[in-house]
């Protein structure tokens, strides 16, 4: 097993690591939308948050040298579906011609606020 980590993406802000590899797969935490410089929240709508979360997933992505083509899963925890379509548009137009496997899930609330969480698993 071997821990990932990059400057490029949010420190863990408890006790995990951003992302680990084990048996050829790069499984990540959870990722809100923290900018990683400020470690502060992008606020706003779900498309600016789903923008931030996936930028923050493909600098791990990149960190592992590994990319959206090699995404096997994501799963995705949205505060209200009610932005799931809008929440979609971003990320069909970010993921391009990958199309991982997904579970999303509405749920309560999210740490610090955020209205999108976004973790997944990748080949390396």
């Amino acid at each position: 097993m071997r821990t990932i980590s990059t400057p490029n993406a949010p420190a863990a802000i408890g006790p995990y690591s951003q992302a680990q590899i084990s048996g050829g797969h790069l499984f990540t935490a959870g990722q809100i939308p923290l900018v990683p410089d400020t470690m502060e929240m992008v606020t706003g709508p779900i498309e600016a948050q789903t923008e931030q979360v996936l930028r923050n997933l493909a600098a791990i992505l990149g960190a592992a040298n590994t990319g959206w083509d090699r995404v096997v899963k994501t799963t995705v925890f949205l505060t209200d579906l009610a932005d799931f379509a809008a929440f979609n548009a971003i990320y069909e137009r970010i993921l391009g011609s990958a199309k991982p496997a997904r579970s999303t899930v509405q749920v309560a609330a999210l740490p610090r606020g955020a209205k999108v969480e976004i973790e997944l698993i990748a080949e390396v």
